[in-house]
């Protein structure tokens, strides 16, 4: 049997998948992250070094992810709709943008929250968190610069290809605690050493990060439903559709 990857790229296709979809992660997302809360509030053991402190850890680390992995899939989307042309992969870049900026203005305040007690400040200039802030910049120009430019297709090119450039302050953001002396503490679940924690603090990140997967999939779809029927509007099924809507 043949797969056509680009079955979905027709808009209308997609927007009909989209409104399957993101009702069913939206729930997914409140279902896991109610047990992630469960699991790493009243069922991980106290820290023996950090006290109940630690605790923040299970937003805090998988917000942190999420602000990586989503510009990291808004810089793919980006290469593929300088690439390929197609329309849905430009529309899937914008919608990740804010929830990218929710989830990086979380990791810088729950890191806050987390460094007061353990180093006695709210904010130092670690590499880290350094790094983390100009990702938070990054997401915030991208959301200027669309605002900026009128011309769909010139706005579109433009946030591609800053996307693309500033992709490279991911990597710094991961790697700054191996190459500079800093504040933060080092990476505790890693593909290649054993995690350093027990076995309930990890399964609560684990899950706590893939309810933060699925509100990304859930919010991105459901805004992007909503930039294909502005990008699309004059064609008959995105009127066939607001006309639906307005019933």
């Amino acid at each position: 049997m043949k797969i056509n990857w680009f079955y979905f790229s027709s808009p209308p296709r997609f927007y009909a998948l989209a409104g399957r979809l993101s009702p069913l992660f939206f729930a997914l997302a409140l279902l896991l992250a109610t047990l992630g809360l469960y699991l790493g509030f009243f069922v991980a053991p106290t820290d023996f070094q950090q006290g109940e402190g630690y605790r923040i850890i299970f937003v805090h680390v998988p917000v942190s992810w999420m602000s990586m992995f989503i510009y990291l899939v808004i810089a793919f989307w980006s290469a593929m709709a300088l690439v390929m042309k197609t329309r849905i992969s430009m529309v899937m870049a914008q919608a990740l943008v804010p929830t990218g900026a929710l989830f990086t203005f979380l990791s810088l305040w729950t890191g806050a929250l987390w460094g007061k007690p353990m180093w006695g400040a709210w904010w130092v200039w670690d590499a880290r968190l350094t790094s983390e802030l100009i990702l938070l910049f990054l997401y915030l120009a991208l959301m200027a610069l669309r605002a900026a430019i009128d011309d769909e297709r010139r706005a579109d090119r433009a946030c591609a290809l800053f996307a693309l450039v500033g992709v490279v302050n991911v990597p710094v953001i991961y790697f700054s605690v191996k190459w500079w002396n800093t504040l933060h503490q080092g990476a505790s679940v890693s593909l290649t050493r054993a995690p350093s924690m027990a076995s309930t603090m990890l399964a609560g990140m684990l899950v706590m990060a893939l309810a933060a997967w699925a509100y990304t999939i859930a919010t991105s779809l459901k805004r992007a439903r909503t930039l294909l029927l502005e990008r699309e509007g004059d064609s008959e099924w995105a009127r066939r559709q607001l006309a639906g809507d307005a019933r």
